[in-house]
């Protein structure tokens, strides 16, 4: 006896072990079981393994309780959509919520179970709600067809304009016109499903024939641009090949400056004939360009001021010189006019002693000469002579200096 109620309280323990919602049945046979016996022995453990099996229970029994709260608070959320669908519904919303009410659909069989007390409550209003929506879907069926009737219409006549579109040479008008019918193809509703594909392929196939020759031109404007960007930096590096020159110092005439301005306006005028070059270069492009025109005039202003400041500066030294010619021919006929007065005061007698000095001195000095050649002894005779000269070279200076007074 001993040895069976021992193996009941093992398998006991070995059922606690698994989940407690699995094994109601098989603690209760045990049980059954146990108190069979008319036995004390392993009572308070076998009391005691019950217990936390009770215990287990509770909890598990909780934690239902939550969830299935939970699981209600869903489902009555869902039945408040489903109520609003239905209590709102018009022609369009009721087309418009199908696919919504398929979602309610889903999401409430993913929803566990209520409690008990609930369960037949939710399940009437859950049938009562699906019942009431589709019997607006049937209603509202007709008049989804005419839709799809008036719609088929909208989209064919769109595919027409589109098909026309192909005709319009200017392409880039036709690629915004397009693209207003792709806006209008979007805001008409669906047409019937037999029909989707064959009015969307025909209004695809005219896109797509427009679109193309969109891309054509795009692409022949960007071979443009860059032909133009090209010819751009080639009229760059003509007006650098000006510059480099003359910015490093090579002189120029006048002439010369103005057959290389005349070249550089030749460059401007075949600038201006270019077309833009692609947009990402178009700024730098012209900011290269407008920097080696401004370096070109900029260096062409600096040599003509400079050259009208040598030319000022010629014409006042010119200016300069003519007052001084003024001043000496001034000058020179106040002499002339000092010395006439002079001469009418007998400046002439005056002149004639100094040319008789001179010639006297001249002798003189010819005289010691030949005193000096002739005799060693007449030194007396030549001191005495070259004496004579002294005194005649200070009268002569003397009347020197006065003709010299008279002169200025």
């Amino acid at each position: 006896m001993a040895q069976n109620r021992e193996q009941l309280v093992e398998e006991l323990k070995a059922l606690l072990e698994q989940d407690v919602a699995s094994i109601k049945e098989q603690v209760d046979r045990i049980k059954t079981q146990f108190y069979s016996e008319e036995s004390e022995e392993f009572e308070d453990e076998f009391k005691e393994l019950l217990a936390q099996y009770k215990a287990k229970r509770a909890e598990v029994a909780a934690e239902e309780a939550k969830e299935q709260a939970e699981n209600l608070a869903r489902k009555q959320a869902i039945l408040d959509v489903m109520r609003q669908m239905v209590e709102g519904a018009n022609a369009e919303g009721v087309m418009a919520n199908l696919q919504r009410m398929r979602e309610l659909q889903a999401e409430w069989k993913t929803i566990g179970p209520v409690p008990a007390t609930h369960t037949q409550e939710v399940r009437k209003a859950y049938q009562q709600y699906q019942e009431q929506f589709y019997d607006l879907v049937k209603i509202n069926i007709e008049l989804r067809d005419l839709d799809f009737k008036k719609n088929l219409e909208l989209k064919t006549l769109l595919c027409e304009a589109a098909e026309r579109l192909q005709n319009n040479e200017n392409i880039v008008e036709a690629s915004r016109a397009l693209q207003q019918l792709h806006d209008e193809w979007a805001e008409i509703g669906p047409v019937a499903r037999e029909f989707r594909e064959e009015i969307w392929n025909r209004f695809k196939s005219a896109s797509t024939i427009i679109n193309r020759k969109h891309q054509a031109y795009f692409d022949q404007l960007h071979a443009r641009e860059q032909e133009n960007l090209e010819r751009k930096r080639a009229i760059i590096e003509a007006l650098k090949a000006i510059n480099e020159p003359i910015v490093n110092g090579e002189p120029l005439t006048a002439k010369q400056w103005e057959e290389l301005a005349a070249k550089v306006q030749e460059l401007q005028t075949a600038w201006k004939k270019i077309g833009f070059a692609p947009k990402k270069y178009n700024q730098s492009i012209y900011d290269e360009y407008r920097a080696e025109c401004d370096r070109f005039f900029n260096t062409r202003s600096e040599y003509f001021r400079e050259l009208r400041e040598r030319r000022k500066e010629r014409e006042r030294k010119h200016k300069e010189y003519l007052e001084r010619q003024k001043a000496r021919e001034e000058r020179k006929r106040e002499r002339e006019e000092q010395r006439a007065a002079f001469m009418a005061k007998g400046g002439d007698s005056l002149r004639r002693m100094h040319e008789r000095l001179k010639q006297e001195i001249k002798t003189a000095e010819n005289n010691i000469l030949f005193f000096t050649a002739k005799s060693k002894t007449a030194n007396k005779l030549v001191e005495s002579m070259q004496a004579k000269i002294e005194a005649l070279k200070a009268q002569l200076a003397q009347i020197e200096a006065k003709l010299e007074q008279e002169d200025e």
